[in-house]
């Protein structure tokens, strides 16, 4: 495919400020290379990856589907993000390599799937030592015959997508759009009702995916478990590393998750939300420029990546010195026993929005005992009132997945308004905030924030909670964090 940069930067990949090299240099370069091959064979995940292409092969007979993975983002002048591929993408193929398109095109009895990608700078041209896609800049990337090893997969040059691309019927593709500017205004939509942005006819493709992926198998589920396990591992590190008696920057904290997340995993799910103190009553707090005090809470809601981008993502809530003061255990009290009411209500079955209700109900209650609530539980949970929300705001749980908020694209009536079956997996996060400017409760209450969050995933009779090893009962929480300060710091390894 013919490179069209969007960012300002030349086409051929060179920046602004590379040299003019003399021919002398030029030609030297050019020479004593040897070749190496990569070895690589089939990842052990390609079968569940050709099995998602046939369930969506399934759904589009006879259609043309494209399926981009993103391109980078630019952080700041010549700089770019660290790239993360777009999380449909990945579900389809298992690559993460950027500019890369997935295109499933009709064969009669299903679909053929090609992925089209920039492969290993050649060395007939200058692009291995000047462009800022060489190997000698980036690394040595896959030809098109190890990346069709890897990953199971026939492969093209990305240089030929654009002739794809304009062979293709209008009318009889579909396109998940808003990942990749060429691909986007190279096909044009067909004239269809629209939905949030997407032409009609590629939002189902979108919907199909998203629903796909409500269902996690076996290799999907142990994903999670590990992206789960290295978060454990995380919020050990964190603990082992938080004075008792002296404030540390909420950065540090961060920092010492996210070097778990970078050496166990990919990266973090999501930014992590360190909260000492009123900053926990924010509820995405990702500024993190506070620091803890004895006597106070410290909310963390933060997750793992796993390096096949699987996430975990769960909340916690420690008093810095040690112990909960009455006041706080008695609101940590009624947010853990919201938490596991909405747990029990899991199983096959059950309304996504029950286990919601479930919580808030118990809230509710504890709001009352509180005397804050200005009407009845009954009337508070009326859908026509619902004031008790003024100290809890979010919803109870989402999806979880290869992305923190998964199968967002979801129909309504297979998410929000659907019930969950067996292979879900979502959260379960009720929480209470007091926001220290609210004259509406008692001014010892006001800066408390507490969110307990774990991941749970729906079996054939209930239910499992992945992030189990995270103690949630607050005398519990106190004898872990007892026992991780006792075992001190500890670098991953």
């Amino acid at each position: 495919m013919a490179e069209e940069r969007t960012d300002g930067k030349p086409a051929d990949g060179t920046e602004s400020h590379d040299p003019d090299f003399p021919e002398a240099f030029l030609s030297f370069m050019r020479q004593g290379w040897r070749d190496t091959g990569l070895p690589v064979g089939p990842r052990p995940e390609v079968p569940h990856h050709a099995k998602r292409r046939e369930a969506l092969s399934a759904a589009f007979p006879g259609e043309t589907l494209v399926i981009p993975t993103g391109t980078e983002k630019v952080r700041a002048n010549d700089t770019d993000h660290p790239f993360r591929p777009g999380s449909d993408f990945a579900y389809l193929t298992g690559d993460h390599e950027p500019d890369s398109v997935l295109v499933l095109r009709p064969n009669g009895s299903g679909h053929d799937a090609t992925l089209f990608m920039r492969p290993r700078s050649s060395r007939e041209t200058d692009e291995f030592f000047r462009s800022r896609h060489g190997e000698l800049w980036v690394g040595r990337r896959h030809t098109l015959a190890e990346k069709s090893t890897e990953l199971g997969l026939a492969t093209e040059d990305l240089s030929a997508l654009d002739g794809a691309l304009a062979r293709m019927a209008p009318g009889r593709t579909r396109v998940l759009r808003g990942f990749d500017r060429r691909v986007d205004e190279a096909v044009r939509p067909w004239d269809g009702p629209r939905e949030e942005g997407q032409p009609g006819r590629d939002r189902e493709l979108a919907v199909a995916i998203a629903e796909l992926k409500l269902v996690k198998d076996e290799w999907e589920v142990a994903q999670l478990q590990e992206a789960v396990d290295a978060t454990v591992r995380g919020f050990e590190d964190v603990a082992r590393a938080l004075p008792a008696d002296r404030g540390v920057s909420e950065r540090l904290l961060e920092g010492i998750f996210a070097l778990r997340a970078r050496h166990d995993g990919n990266d973090v799910g999501y930014g992590s939300i360190v909260g000492a103190g009123e900053h926990a009553t924010i509820l995405h707090w990702v500024h993190n420029h506070g620091a803890t005090r004895p006597g106070e809470l410290l909310l963390m809601d933060m997750g793992v990546e796993n390096r096949n981008l699987y996430t975990a993502d769960v909340t916690r809530v420690l008093p810095v010195d040690g112990r909960f003061t009455p006041l706080q255990r008695q609101v940590y009290d009624a947010v853990y026993a919201a938490q596991q009411a909405g747990i029990d209500a899991i199983r096959p079955g059950v309304g996504f929005r029950d286990v919601h209700l479930t919580s808030m109900r118990v809230l509710a209650e504890a709001l009352k005992d509180l005397g804050l609530l200005p009407v009845s539980v009954d009337e508070a949970m009326d859908p026509a009132s619902t004031v008790y929300r003024r100290w809890t705001l979010h919803g109870t749980s989402h999806m979880l997945g290869i992305d923190v908020h998964d199968c967002s694209n979801a129909r309504k009536e297979k998410y929000r308004d659907g019930a969950l079956g067996e292979g879900y997996v979502l959260t379960v996060e009720p929480g209470l905030y007091f926001q220290p400017e609210d004259e509406l409760v008692p001014e010892e209450l006001r800066g408390i924030g507490v969110r307990i969050e774990d991941d749970i995933l729906v079996t054939a009779t209930g239910s499992v909670n992945l992030s189990a090893g995270l103690p949630r009962r607050s005398d519990e929480v106190e004898t872990w964090l007892a026992e991780q300060r006792e075992a001190g710091p500890r670098l991953p390894g």
